[in-house]
């Protein structure tokens, strides 16, 4: 395709240099729009995987709570006096 570069006027009146300008003006803001996507995308995509880092270290985090708190229940009366007594 081959752009004219004089003004010219088709059989229904419209003047292609303006529809040439705004076709170009739509281009330029749709390449805009595709970056800004795939940015947004890339956050996205790291957040995702961060998030699911994080649960993980939650969860690991909760069974070390509930490992320790298990094994540190000694009763009392059991626990031999300490050595300055």
């Amino acid at each position: 395709m081959q752009l004219k570069s004089e003004n010219t006027i088709d059989s229904t009146g419209t003047n292609n240099t303006t529809m040439e300008n705004r076709i170009t003006d739509l281009e330029i803001r749709l390449t805009h729009q595709e970056a800004a996507l795939e940015e947004m995308n890339d956050v996205l995509l790291a957040q995702h995987t961060l998030i699911g880092k994080l649960q993980g270290d939650i969860t690991r985090l909760q069974q070390q709570m509930q490992d320790n708190s298990a094994g540190s229940i000694v009763e009392l009366a059991n626990e031999p006096p300490p050595p300055h007594y």
